[in-house]
């Protein structure tokens, strides 16, 4: 049985890759930090993306139960944030992008963590070691 196909780790690998893509699109609001005219940019929340996709769905353990649905993976795009703007017309708070970064890193490394131990129980279910 490969474990990567269980829906606890895919669910895990996609929180990763969300945490992956918002570092990228908060280091691109931080590189552009004194860019004119430059908006601030974040990923919709991950429980609103995976939310819309329908991507984690229960499973059907009897026919009377209802079907449910499975969309793609989801996508994790940028939008636009609310922020004031300096006189250049930049709307990037340095602060505030930097309390962002730490707080994916540290998603980051529970989500990561969280990954290592299922998958060494598992191992350790299947009585393999190492």
């Amino acid at each position: 049985m490969d474990p990567g196909k269980l829906s606890l780790f895919r669910l895990a690998e996609q929180r990763l890759a969300w945490l992956d893509r918002r570092q990228e699109v908060l280091s691109q609001n931080i590189a552009n930090a004194d860019s004119p005219g430059y908006a601030a940019k974040d990923l919709p929340p991950f429980a609103r993306v995976l939310a819309r996709t329908g991507a984690v769905a229960p499973a059907r353990t009897d026919p009377r139960h209802l079907v449910g649905t499975q969309g793609p993976a989801p996508v994790a795009r940028a939008v636009r944030v609310a922020a004031e703007r300096t006189p250049a017309g930049n709307a990037v708070q340095v602060e505030r992008e930097l309390v962002k970064v730490s707080d994916t890193e540290t998603h980051h490394s529970l989500t990561l963590g969280l990954y290592r131990k299922y998958f060494a129980l598992f191992r350790t279910a299947l009585g393999r070691q190492g």
